[in-house]
């Protein structure tokens, strides 16, 4: 029998994280019994990702907008299709430099991802209640 899964955009299920950032989830452990992460997320104009780390390695594909990608301070221009792999408890950010909403795909080398906020140091499970882009 095949492992393999098929998830439709439309029943994937979306988190809104504040700020007008929505978050639609495509691949995790408890849907599929994946050892990956892996989802969507659209941040309007001019949006600002707090700068944060994950406990795991991330690659994250701009599909559509324009940014800068911030990783350890130094901030790079990234454009439609650039992708960027960013090794575990490195800090980093997306910011919207564009005139149109930005969306990103972002897989996780991990099925169980934390994310902690360079100001607060707060860690926090990926995607729980506490795991907002709103200012922190």
């Amino acid at each position: 029998m095949s492992e393999t899964k098929i998830f439709k955009i439309g029943d994937a299920p979306t988190h809104e994280r504040g700020d007008g950032v929505i978050t639609t989830v495509l691949v995790t452990n408890e849907k599929c019994g994946s050892r990956i992460t892996s989802g969507l997320t659209s941040f309007p104009v001019a949006k600002e990702v707090p700068v944060h780390c994950h406990n795991c390695d991330e690659q994250v594909v701009l599909l559509e907008g324009t940014c800068n990608v911030e990783i350890d301070g130094e901030l790079t221009p990234v454009s439609k299709m650039d992708t960027t792999y960013i090794k575990a408890g490195t800090f980093h950010r997306f910011i919207n430099i564009g005139d149109t909403r930005a969306v990103i795909l972002w897989t996780y080398d991990s099925d169980s991802v934390t994310r902690t906020f360079l100001k607060t140091g707060k860690t926090v499970e990926h995607l729980s209640g506490e795991d907002v882009v709103t200012t922190q």
